[in-house]
């Protein structure tokens, strides 16, 4: 962890800040902007980019996935630059909650793929590129989105030793275990054989 210099009610606003950056629903918005359909009542249900490709749109899949992403990156590098490492780290966290459990949905929202890489290429852009990368080698070998993004945020301790970053390592390793939570059903059908494949309808 980096040391704490800002004071607690600077963390507390950027903890607000970032869950609320965290909470804003791209795969929702878009889905309806382009007449796509309740994403709701799609594929999974879930509001990430796998589930919007699965409507069959490949620009508002990539553009989800980019704006997800950039929510988590934006809450990190305007809390670094306003703050320090320390509400960015801050910021980061709440980022993931916002995206996984958003207030204006119930808090039933995506499972954060997208915004962990946005964060770890905010972080320290060696680790996100290397997280990226093990995604993608995954996804290539596999063709299952969930089992790729498992790899990729199980190496994210990993990549932070190699890269040296190590402030950061507790972070990485508090947002890997979110991740794996919000995939346990996925984990229980990759077990099973039954987890679709990527392009899926």
């Amino acid at each position: 962890m980096p040391f704490i210099e800002a004071s607690y009610g600077t963390l507390a606003l950027w903890a607000v800040l970032g869950y609320l950056l965290g909470s804003i629903p791209f795969g929702i918005v878009l889905s309806k902007l382009m007449g796509l359909g309740n994403l709701r009542e799609i594929g999974s249900g879930n509001i990430g980019a796998t589930n919007v490709l699965r409507t069959g749109s490949k620009k508002a899949a990539a553009l989800t996935l980019l704006l997800d992403g950039a929510k988590g990156a934006v809450a990190v590098l305007l809390a670094r630059w306003i703050v320090g490492e320390d509400a960015a780290q801050i910021a980061a966290l709440f980022a993931f909650l916002g995206h996984c459990f958003p207030v204006w949905l119930g808090f039933k929202g995506g499972k954060g793929v997208a915004t962990f890489l946005g964060i770890m290429l905010a972080l320290a852009w060696p680790v996100g590129l290397a997280c990226c990368a093990t995604w993608l080698f995954t996804a290539l070998l596999s063709r299952i989105s969930s089992l790729s993004a498992l790899f990729a945020a199980g190496s994210s301790p990993l990549w932070m030793l190699v890269f040296g970053v190590n402030t950061a390592i507790i972070l990485g390793a508090i947002l890997t275990l979110l991740l794996f939570w919000r995939h346990r059903e996925n984990i229980a059908r990759i077990n099973a054989g039954t987890e679709p494949k990527i392009g899926k309808k």
